[in-house]
C-alpha cells in the first residue's frame, strides 16, 4: 500500500496505483518520546506522532508514504525520516517527495508537469491508467457535499486543526461549523482534471493553479471571505498552531477582510494542537455574545 502526508499531491496518480490507503493518521494526545528525541519543537503534534508511529513499527505493512513540498512541515518531515533511516535509526516504508511548486510563474507550472511524472514512473503509472483515474476521481469530485444543516455557521479557519475538537466546540455553542481539518484538507481533491489531452499535463496543470497548503501563492484574505461567501456564515473562528509559521503572516490582511465585509471574527493565534488552552470556552462566549 501507499500513503501520503500533506496537501496538493496528484490524487488522480495515487488512485491510479489501485493500492492508495490514504493519509497517514495521528493522535496527538498521546506520548511521543522517539519523536520528541529527534525532532525539534517547531514539529507539529501530528508530524511527531507520525514519526513515532514509524519509529514503532506500525507503517511496516506501507511499501511508500509520499511528502509533499506544499508543506513546510511535510517536507522537512521527510528529510528526517530519510536520515534516520539512512542511520539505521528506523525502518518502515520508503519515503517519496513530490516536489510541488506553487509560484504562479510557467517555469513553476512546468517544474510541477516533470514531479508528476516523475512520481507516476516511480509508482508504475502509465498514461492510460491515469486517464482512467482522473475520470473515476472527476467523477467523486462532482459529488454533491452534504448538507451542513440549519442554523447560524461559523467557519473555522487559519491553520487546519488536526482533527473535529473546534468543530465539536462550534457545535456545542448552538452553531454549525465548517472548515476543513487537516486531514481534509489534505484529502481534498480540488477542482476536475481536464479528461483531454495528455493525462500528467492535465493533473500537473490542476495543482499548479490550485494549491491549498501552507506555501501556495494565492491571496488568502480573498479565499476567506470567498468561503464566508459560499458557506454563508455569519461568524469566523481564525484558529492558528504554534508551530504554523507560513499561515499566520496573512493574518492582517484577513481580519481587515472580515471587518470589511462586518463578519466578526474571533482570533487565535499561537495555541497548542490540542486545544487545550481554553479554545472551547472562548468560542462558546463568542458564538453566545454574536447571538444575543
Amino acid at each position: 500500500m501507499i500513503a501520503y502526508v500533506g496537501p496538493d499531491l496528484p490524487h488522480d496518480v495515487l488512485a491510479a496505483t489501485g493500492r492508495c490507503s490514504g493519509p497517514l493518521g495521528w493522535n496527538v494526545d498521546r506520548a511521543m518520546p522517539a519523536a520528541d528525541r529527534w525532532l525539534e519543537s517547531k514539529f507539529p503534534l501530528w508530524a511527531r506522532s507520525i514519526l513515532q508511529d514509524w519509529a514503532d513499527g506500525a507503517l511496516d505493512g506501507v511499501e511508500a508514504v509520499v511528502f509533499s513540498r506544499g508543506d513546510d512541515a511535510a517536507q522537512r518531515l521527510y528529510y528526517y525520516v530519510c536520515e534516520l533511516q539512512r542511520q539505521g535509526a528506523i525502518a518502515g516504508p520508503e519515503p517519496l517527495i513530490f516536489d510541488a511548486s506553487t509560484i504562479a510563474r510557467a517555469s513553476s507550472g512546468r517544474h510541477v508537469e516533470a514531479a508528476t511524472r516523475s512520481l507516476a514512473q516511480r509508482l508504475g503509472v502509465d498514461a492510460p491508467a491515469l486517464a482512467q483515474a482522473i475520470a473515476r476521481t472527476n467523477a467523486r469530485r462532482r459529488e454533491a457535499a452534504p448538507a451542513l444543516g440549519e442554523g447560524p455557521l461559523c467557519l473555522i479557519a487559519g491553520t487546519p486543526p488536526p482533527d473535529q475538537r473546534l468543530h465539536d466546540a462550534v457545535a456545542a455553542a448552538g452553531w454549525r461549523a465548517a472548515g476543513p481539518t487537516l486531514t481534509q484538507t489534505w484529502t481534498a481533491l480540488g477542482p476536475p482534471v481536464e479528461e483531454k489531452g495528455d493525462p500528467f499535463a492535465a493533473v500537473a496543470a490542476q495543482l499548479h493553479g490550485h494549491a491549498q497548503g501552507g506555501r501556495g501563492f494565492y491571496d488568502r484574505a480573498a479565499a476567506l471571505t470567498d468561503a464566508v461567501a459560499q458557506t454563508g456564515a455569519a461568524a469566523v473562528v481564525l484558529w492558528f498552531a504554534e508551530e504554523d509559521e507560513a499561515r499566520i503572516w496573512h493574518l492582517p490582511a484577513q481580519r481587515k477582510a472580515l471587518e470589511a465585509a462586518d463578519i466578526p471574527a474571533l482570533v487565535l493565534t499561537r495555541r497548542d494542537w490540542r486545544a487545550t488552552g481554553g479554545e472551547a470556552a472562548e468560542i462558546d462566549a463568542f458564538l453566545k455574545g454574536i447571538s444575543q
